[in-house]
């Protein structure tokens, strides 16, 4: 199980996010779900994924600034302790493979900060626990709650305001009860 995410970040949005597989097949749903989302160029950066580069294109076309940026790692240490811990970032090497993106904004620390929140702040997500997602159709409707709160009820610590404020989306940060009430509008519909 892979959860893809596109954020902005200038306004910490997520833009675009899909739970499935990690092969190219995904990566090109995920990118067409991402260009169909955008009016204007944007600048994207990717990790290394191989299957990224193609997506973008599919999706993009030449119509996008894009960089992939790599992470180079240490060996990992056969210590029991350090079992469950990544390996160390020695360093990154950065690409530019389509348009003119600005070399000070390729960066893929907003996302992994993001999916750090996710991880820490959805147990479903969390592996060797009991809240760990068994069924496919409820952890994707798990991430489909956590990304609505993410751009409209949470306040972002830097922005002081939520994603959603901050893109224009949103005039206020949304309560709990005006999330479920979407949910309940839904439900009143397919009754």
């Amino acid at each position: 199980m892979w959860t893809w995410t596109a954020i902005d970040a200038d306004s910490r949005l997520i833009l675009s996010y899909l739970c499935g597989g990690r092969d190219a097949s995904w990566a090109c749903q995920f990118m067409e779900h991402l260009a169909s989302r955008v009016t204007k160029r944007i600048q994207i950066t990717t990790a290394g994924h191989r299957a990224y580069a193609e997506a973008v294109e599919g999706a993009f076309g030449m119509n996008v600034d894009y960089a992939m940026l790599i992470k180079l790692y240490g060996a990992p240490t056969d210590s029991p302790d350090t079992r469950y811990s990544p390996a160390q970032c020695i360093g990154i090497r950065t690409g530019i493979l389509t348009g003119n993106p600005d070399r000070q904004h390729i960066s893929t620390s907003y996302v992994e900060r993001q999916n750090l929140n996710l991880r820490m702040g959805v147990r479903r997500f969390t592996r060797l626990t009991n809240a760990f997602s068994k069924k496919f159709e409820n952890h994707c409707h798990m991430a489909a709650i956590y990304f609505t709160y993410y751009n409209f009820c949470r306040v972002q610590q830097t922005l002081r305001v939520t994603p959603a404020m901050e893109a224009g989306l949103a005039d206020h940060v949304w309560s709990l009860e005006e999330l479920v009430g979407l949910l309940e509008g839904k439900m009143e519909v397919a009754a």
